[in-house]
C-alpha cells in the first residue's frame, strides 16, 4: 500500500504564492512509483490534471494552464513532492491531490493513489 498526505494549502490573495508538499510512505513506495502528480478539482467541475515529475531524473510535465507559474520539485531521500504555486490567480481555487502510480501515462490520466487532498483559496 501508498500512502500520501498532502499538506500546505490555504487562502492567498491572487497573484500571491503557495507551496504544497506531499508526503509518500509505505513499504514498497521507493520502488513502486515512477513519479508522483498533482490534480486538482474546483467546485462543480472534473478534478483536471496540473503536473507530474519521476523520481528518477526529475522530469516534469505541466497542464498549459499553470506552465511558467507552477513548479514541481522532489526530494527522494523524504519521498516528498512539492508543488509550487506563484502568481495565484482565483480560478485556482480548488482541492488539491497529489497522486502516485507506477506509470507515466497512467500517473497522468488514472492515478492509483491519492492524497485527501488540500484546499487551496484565492481570493480576488
Amino acid at each position: 500500500q501508498v500512502q500520501l498526505v498532502e499538506s500546505g494549502g490555504g487562502l492567498v490573495q491572487a497573484g500571491g504564492s503557495l507551496r504544497l508538499s506531499c508526503a509518500a510512505s509505505g513499504r514498497t513506495f521507493s520502488t513502486y512509483a515512477v513519479g508522483m502528480g498533482w490534480f486538482r478539482q474546483a467546485p462543480g467541475k472534473e478534478r483536471e490534471f496540473v503536473g507530474a515529475i519521476t523520481w528518477s531524473g526529475g522530469r516534469t510535465y505541466y497542464a498549459d494552464s499553470v506552465k511558467g507559474r507552477f513548479i514541481i520539485s522532489r526530494d527522494n531521500a523524504k519521498n516528498t513532492v512539492y508543488l509550487q504555486m506563484n502568481t495565484l490567480k482565483p480560478e485556482d481555487t480548488a482541492v488539491y491531490y497529489c497522486a502516485a502510480e507506477s506509470s507515466w501515462q497512467l500517473l497522468l490520466s488514472r492515478p492509483h493513489y491519492w492524497g485527501q487532498g488540500t484546499q487551496v483559496t484565492v481570493s480576488s
